[in-house]
């Protein structure tokens, strides 16, 4: 397993550009499967994950080829309802395909979904809505196989706005003639990048970005160019890694408005940040923070997201006081703590609640990204800190960030991998 090497104290500064998103570039090719013809995306970003979902479009039948940033996905030949079982294990969005084959093969098969150990994450929400749009579902033996020839919309109540969960019945509701209504929907911006998708391709979603999104699907649906939207939690996780580090730094093709939890928490604390142009944002961090107590408490969008959590945990490592972090999504994302507690980090936490000691010095060791989100937030704890840091799982933290090491080495950190 790979590993990034870090030796902290300096200061981040700079301009870098934002990727496209991941969770929403990995919904939106499965979506694809549902167009009659090619389809065009463009600021995908060139993630582990993606890879994967590649491969699983391909194992169902179909043509997928990137040339940089683009990718064209022609799913005219798709003919297979199976996901291969090792693809399903090693990403947990390979179930964003189930949708798109219900409602374009009429069936769909697959074993439960891996991914990061952030939690408990069933699958019973989507599962629930396929039988509201009048599915079969056998869910048994660690396999799930839905079948529906002629399914038909529905009005679907979620029980937690779950964001697989809203995208996986957005997709399979635009086959689908008539309105389908999904209510207590996730409202992240993925959601709404998604919707966008599918109105190019020609069905009709209105509400998307609310609780109460209505899809009024169509038989038949078209082809489309579409443009990802930027990585809000990429481009959270650049900011706090300029703020824990004292730097200055401006973040392009950023949308400010998609990290409502992020500016003014960092304004609180001290850090200058510009948000007046639409798409970049301009940060100052003061070289020594004041003492100021910060509380967050994670929840489903517009709160404060549980990807940035374990990143801003660490950076509040910098800010004299005592600190509270309580996640209130995922019942197993405090993991990083004890990583960081090997870099001599005072924090006290159980699998919900860490109670933070900031403004204390770090020190580099070698630790272990326990999950996508925790490897990020130990990459800022090494910029911070003093000497070297071996961060051991390089792989894990690159399903999410692009190039990270060379993106930081721009910025002046000293950063490699190996």
């Amino acid at each position: 397993m790979g590993e990034f090497v870090v030796r902290g104290g300096r200061r981040l500064e700079g301009t870098v550009r934002v990727n496209g998103a991941k969770n929403a570039a990995l919904p939106i090719m499965a979506a694809s499967i549902l167009a009659q013809g090619p389809v065009v995306l463009h600021d995908v970003p060139d993630l582990r994950d993606v890879a994967v979902m590649t491969d699983v479009l391909k194992a169902v039948g179909a043509t997928v080829k990137r040339s940089g940033a683009d990718m064209t996905i022609d799913p005219r030949g798709i003919n297979q309802h199976v996901v291969p079982a090792h693809l399903m294990q090693e990403m947990r969005a390979s179930i964003f395909v189930m949708g798109p084959l219900l409602a374009r093969l009429g069936r769909a098969e697959a074993v439960q979904p891996g991914g990061c150990a952030i939690g408990d994450r069933p699958i019973d929400l989507h599962l629930y809505g396929f039988r509201a749009l009048g599915a079969d579902v056998q869910d048994g033996g660690g396999r799930t196989v839905i079948a529906g020839k002629n399914l038909s919309p529905g009005e679907i109540h979620l029980a937690f706005p779950s964001v697989g969960a809203t995208e996986n019945l957005m997709m399979a509701a635009s086959r689908i003639p008539g309105e389908t209504r999904i209510r207590n929907a996730a409202m992240e911006p993925e959601i709404v990048d998604l919707a966008q998708f599918l109105e190019k391709l020609g069905a009709v979603v209105r509400g998307a970005g609310t609780s109460d999104i209505r899809i009024v699907g169509q038989e038949w649906l078209g082809t489309c160019e579409h443009t990802i939207i930027p990585d809000r939690i990429e481009a959270a996780t650049l900011a706090l890694g300029v703020a824990a580090t004292g730097g200055h730094a401006v973040l392009e093709n950023c949308l400010p408005d998609h990290l409502p939890g992020l500016w003014g928490r960092l304004r609180d604390v001290g850090v200058r940040v510009a948000t007046e142009d639409a798409e970049r944002v301009e940060i100052w961090a003061p070289a020594q923070y004041r003492p100021a107590p910060v509380s967050v408490h994670t929840s489903p969008y517009p709160g404060f997201a549980t990807d940035m959590q374990p990143q801003f945990l660490a950076f509040l490592l910098k800010i004299p006081g005592v600190h509270v972090v309580s996640e209130r999504v995922f019942e197993n994302r405090l993991g990083h703590s004890r990583e960081l507690r090997r870099m001599g980090a005072q924090i006290v936490a159980d699998q919900r609640v860490a109670l933070i000691y900031g403004g204390r010095p770090l020190v580099g060791s070698v630790v272990a990204a326990p999950d996508l989100r925790a490897g990020a937030a130990l990459v800022i704890a090494a910029l911070m800190a003093e000497g070297e840091t071996i961060i051991k799982g390089r792989e894990i933290i690159e399903r999410g960030y692009q190039q990270l090491a060379e993106r930081l080495s721009l910025l002046g950190a000293d950063i490699g991998v190996r």
